[in-house]
């Protein structure tokens, strides 16, 4: 199986699905990360937080765009190797677009031809009304899904491709039952907990946008704590399906026949998250 991410930033892939796709990796898929954008401009909370010191360090300050976003690369090479993602496609676009951009789109079909991916993950399309890059991000890799699948040999030089299913993520909706806003939640979640480390160690690495240390700990512990609460888990990342599920019977889940609706609420609160990984103090 082949597990394919389309994200508008460099940590998008590691803080809304890190987990999902280190057990992916340790089953031994395929797992690629498709990030359109170097992003340099956001949340440069190193480079901000270094102007407002009485000694600012002078290679920080004067840092240009090219020196951040290698910096942010880097980053994002050091998280993949937790996490086990098998291969990182940079776009490297600036990451300051306002609209869909029909260059990106083609891009984004360019790489889709070439990975063939029988699992595409990407942000749920939110605010659709005013500007959002993760927002935008979605639409284009949907445009580039449907450019390629039109795709014929004789004129494009490649087959037409067709993704098998398209799980989004951010969707912040977790009830437990599928009638509370007439259906519209997160329907599918993975439990995380086996992997809770990796994804940890993974957004340790990027400090240069203040996601390491605590913070990392407080997403986790929060976000992926409350879906984990729905799934009956310590830590679970929720998903949103985009195409119906065709069974061959009605599916009933390993998860679904050991849930105790009675005991479980003690079975998903036996990590301390802060403990087992304490931040590292600065050298």
């Amino acid at each position: 199986m082949k597990v394919m991410t389309i994200y508008a930033h460099p940590a998008d892939t590691i803080t809304n699905c890190g987990g999902t796709l280190a057990l992916h990796a340790k089953r031994g898929d395929e797992v690629v990360a498709l990030i359109l954008t170097h992003g340099g401009r956001l949340h440069p909370n190193k480079y901000a937080e270094e102007w407002r010191k009485e000694n600012p360090d002078p290679a920080i300050v004067q840092a240009g765009l090219e020196d951040i976003a290698l910096n942010k690369r880097r980053e994002l090479e050091r998280a993949a190797e937790h996490i086990g993602i098998s291969k990182l496609i940079l776009l490297d676009y600036d990451d300051n677009y306002s609209t869909v951009q029909e260059d990106i789109v083609n891009r984004i079909a360019e790489e889709l031809s070439k990975e063939r991916p029988d699992v595409v993950i990407c942000d749920y399309p939110m605010n659709p009304a005013i500007h959002n890059p993760h927002t935008l991000a979605t639409q284009m890799a949907f445009a580039a899904l449907s450019k390629v699948s039109l795709y014929l040999r004789n004129l494009d030089g490649h087959e037409e491709f067709q993704v098998k299913q398209i799980f989004l993520t951010t969707l912040p909706v977790s009830p437990m039952d599928g009638l509370s806003l007439n259906g519209l939640r997160n329907d599918v979640f993975v439990d995380i907990t086996p992997v809770v480390g990796e994804k940890v160690r993974a957004m340790d690495e990027f400090k240069s946008q203040g996601y390491s240390g605590l913070f990392a700990r407080k997403l986790i512990e929060s976000f992926n704590g409350e879906y984990g609460r729905a799934a009956g888990v310590n830590y679970a990342e929720g998903f949103y399906r985009v195409y119906n599920e065709t069974h061959d019977h009605l599916p009933l889940t390993e998860a679904a026949k050991r849930s105790d609706l009675l005991t479980r609420h003690l079975t998903y609160s036996t990590m301390n998250l802060r403990a087992m990984y304490p931040v590292a103090e600065e050298s």
